[in-house]
């Protein structure tokens, strides 16, 4: 039976929160930064417990959202609309922002480096920010909020929520260098390859790198459409050099996604290449058939001819006939390759 609590929080009068909700497994990790670049770790009870002070210091909630009970406390703690507390805890990733009210809403897709998972296999990162707290919900292990954690951790970190949330976003795109800097690789590897040999094992990872590209630029081109309404529709509490900052970001998405059509222009290319090469290779061997057809079609006519078992055949009783008719092939030979010179078919 899940017990019950009331907590008074200021401003929001009481709440009622589950013991589900209550447990440190909620919360992954939170920090409350000090304005410097610092900050300094809470557990979920000193979280809850948590109101903005008369300092600079605002705190980080990076929680599991798969645990049961958090729309319920999201919407009692903080008065976070139904509907919006439904999307931070749901597993719609499709990358999108907007403002509510002083809040800024956004969901966000990071590359999955998860052991097992493919690059493509997009990791979704929700987040909510009134300027004083920032949410942040992850339901898979997601390396990005942990990068950002380190600098905090070591004094260099975001000193506000603005700089927090583009820190965040930083992170995230700059990790998307690693899977195209990778495929770059690949590529670079299969153009030094073999192409005269077997192909399909390279047919196969070409195919394999273009739909990677495909699945990167289907999920990033949105994220690049988040980040600018981000920076257009954020709140007063979003600075300008925040917006300055998303701004670099939305910069190097945009180079990023370039890259990667270059990724998927130079797959095609090769691809093309490969299946080239062997369409000429097949047409060579089909050349080559097609003459020594044609050159012992007309030797094949006339020993098929002279070998019929019926009465009346010429040179059956002369012993010098079969070299007579070596001779009449050899001058049909002659004859043929003087005219395929001719004709330049060779």
């Amino acid at each position: 039976m899940t017990a019950t609590r009331h907590d008074n929080h200021p401003g929001h009068g009481s709440i009622l929160l589950t013991d589900d909700v209550a447990g440190d497994e909620a919360l992954l990790f939170g920090r409350v930064l000090d304005g410097k670049g610092g900050g300094r770790p809470v557990t979920w009870a000193e979280a809850r417990e948590w109101s903005p002070g008369a300092n600079d210091e605002i705190i980080w909630m990076h929680l599991c959202r798969n645990q049961p009970g958090i729309q319920e406390w999201l919407e009692a703690t903080y008065e976070i609309p139904e509907p919006t507390a439904e999307l931070l805890v749901s597993d719609e990733t499709r990358p999108r922002a907007f403002r509510e009210a002083d809040t800024l809403v956004a969901t966000l897709r990071g590359i999955n480096f998860n052991p097992n998972a493919e690059p493509e296999d997009m990791v979704s990162m929700q987040l909510w920010s009134d300027g004083k707290r920032v949410i942040t919900l992850r339901r898979h292990p997601l390396q990005t909020p942990r990068d950002t954690l380190a600098q905090i951790d070591m004094g260099r970190g975001p000193t506000d929520a603005g700089s927090l949330i583009t820190s965040l976003t930083e992170q995230m795109i700059a990790r998307m260098s690693r899977s195209i800097i990778d495929m770059n690789e690949h590529i670079d590897e299969l153009e030094e390859a073999d192409l005269d040999g077997d192909t399909e094992p390279l047919l196969e990872k070409i195919a394999t790198i273009r739909r990677n590209c495909l699945a990167l630029k289907r999920h990033m081109s949105p994220q690049h459409e988040a980040f600018e309404r981000i920076s257009r529709e954020a709140p007063a509490w979003f600075e300008d050099h925040d917006r300055r900052e998303i701004a670099e970001t939305i910069d190097r998405l945009s180079r990023y996604l370039d890259d990667i059509d270059i990724s998927k222009e130079s797959a095609v290319v090769l691809q093309d290449d490969i299946r080239a090469r062997a369409a000429a290779r097949s047409e060579r061997t089909s050349y080559l058939l097609t003459i020594v057809a044609a050159v012992f079609l007309p030797l094949g006519f006339l020993t098929g001819l002279l070998g019929i078992n019926v009465g009346g055949m010429p040179g059956a009783s002369d012993p010098n006939a079969f070299w007579e008719v070596v001779a009449l092939c050899g001058a049909i030979l002659i004859m043929q390759f003087a005219l395929f010179w001719r004709w330049k078919w060779f």
